[in-house]
């Protein structure tokens, strides 16, 4: 899978695109109450390539998760108010699946190289952490306060 890391075979993270389009989102619905927000701020503020989030704003477009305005006082802003937004439905209009193993994907289900469905229980745990992971994305929205942590240094 491109713009992921791969174990063993298996997509093992978020691929960028899909963070990237978060990043963008989040800071979309900060300034949501200021109107279009010019794609250059977000370049700058969220250190995201041009060309990526051009491409990344015109699927959220597509999906009707943001609206584009042209002109002088153009740019962009979320389509919808900011609670209206899940998490999840944002990072799958990117395209990313939620699942960190091809066989524990609810919606694009494919076999793994060396599993037998039927008896693997790796295979079931992480089915379970796709089912909590959708849960917890399904319940927040772009207006929800997501606490900064400390980065993790070791």
């Amino acid at each position: 899978m491109r713009g992921a890391h791969a174990v063993a075979g298996c997509a093992a993270m978020i691929p960028q695109k899909a963070r990237y389009a978060v990043k963008a989102l989040q800071y979309l619905a900060d300034h949501y109450e200021c109107g279009t927000v010019h794609l250059s701020e977000i370049v700058k503020d969220q250190k995201i390539p041009t060309k990526f989030l051009t491409v990344i704003l015109a699927e959220m477009r597509r999906h009707d998760i943001v609206t584009a305005q042209r002109g002088p006082n153009g740019g962009y802003r979320l389509a919808r108010p900011p609670s209206e937004i899940r998490y999840s439905e944002a990072i799958r209009s990117s395209g990313a699946s939620l699942s960190l193993m091809p066989c524990a994907n609810r919606e694009a289900y494919k076999a793994c190289e060396h599993c037998v469905p039927e008896t693997c229980r790796f295979r079931s745990l992480m089915l379970c952490v796709y089912d909590q992971t959708l849960k917890m994305l399904d319940a927040l929205t772009l207006a929800d306060s997501i606490p900064l942590l400390p980065a993790q240094t070791s």
